[in-house]
């Protein structure tokens, strides 16, 4: 996977919300996590600076969902439910992008995705992240 910087167009399914996002770190970040929302969502995100979301179009079609601390803010589409991005509790000065509304993008376009323990969080685990497992993707013939 690049860790090259990738500026990327997105959308959620039904195109309603239109955004454009700067991958500081190409996807070199792509992850999945194991914590109650990202285990019901199953999304694979990838990272973006607090800067790098910008959304083009459909803003007022997005919705918020929070929970908990309330640090993570969850943005979905209210017409198609889909997310999109969040800002992110452990580092709140970046967002997890939804790799699967990124143009040309699907996380079965990934072999392995490392999936993080978001049940143990690092902000209530003195700081510590912890790999919880891996998820491989094997095409069948």
């Amino acid at each position: 996977m690049s860790a090259q910087p990738l500026r990327m167009n997105g959308a959620c399914h039904c195109g309603a919300v239109r955004f454009e996002v700067e991958l500081s770190d190409g996807l070199s970040t792509a992850r999945r996590c194991n914590c109650s929302i990202c285990r019901m969502r199953g999304a694979v995100a990838v990272s973006a600076a607090h800067g790098g979301v910008r959304v083009l179009s459909g803003e007022e079609a997005l919705g918020t969902y929070s929970f908990n601390t309330g640090t993570a803010k969850h943005h979905f589409c209210t017409r198609c439910g889909i997310y999109t991005h969040h800002q992110r509790r452990s580092t709140p000065g970046h967002f997890g992008v939804n790799l699967a509304c990124l143009e040309g993008m699907s996380p079965f376009d990934l072999e392995e995705v490392p999936v993080l323990d978001g049940i143990n969080h690092p902000s209530d685990n003195d700081g510590k992240a912890r790999l919880a497992g891996v998820l491989r993707f094997i095409p069948a013939d």
